[in-house]
């Protein structure tokens, strides 16, 4: 796609080193509030989980995946990802916001099962394309060779 390796840069000089620097906290404030609110496409949630440390409620927004039926949140920043860790802290309670709240339960997928899921990610989130290392036309068979690198979980409601 023309131009596309300049917005790659944007986006991997806006979350260098595996963190979200200043102007991608503050974009990503923004969009939170702007998808819990409901005002982007309906694959945008706000994930709401509290933080492993503080206990506050922190917001993370986020594009959710559809692979077989099933809905899935991805780590386009890999095992690093904070939102990742309070997760996992939080045991996978968490609540998705779009409109209004609703309370889930994340569970990680084994990395065996998260390349066909990873595929459908990057279709759909273009923002993640410069941190998968894996074109998103790729087969999926790519997209296993980093699989356990990006942790994915799906959300169930129990």
């Amino acid at each position: 796609m023309a131009g596309s390796g300049g917005l790659h840069r944007l986006d991997r000089w806006m979350y260098g080193g595996g963190r979200p620097n200043r102007v991608a906290r503050a974009l990503n404030r923004l969009a939170a509030a702007q998808y819990a609110v409901g005002l982007a496409p309906r694959y945008c949630v706000t994930l709401e989980v509290p933080g492993r440390r503080t206990g506050r409620y922190v917001s993370f927004p986020l594009v959710v995946a559809e692979h077989e039926g099933e809905r899935y949140l991805v780590a386009m920043l890999g095992e690093k990802a904070n939102w990742v860790r309070n997760v996992r802290a939080a045991g996978g309670r968490v609540t998705l916001r779009r409109g209004r709240r609703t309370e889930v339960r994340l569970v990680e997928v084994d990395p065996a099962d998260r390349a066909p899921v990873l595929k459908a990610y990057l279709r759909r989130a273009p923002g993640a394309r410069a941190h998968v290392p894996v074109d998103r036309l790729a087969p999926v068979e790519e997209f296993a060779r980093v699989a356990d690198r990006f942790p994915v979980f799906r959300v169930t409601h129990g």
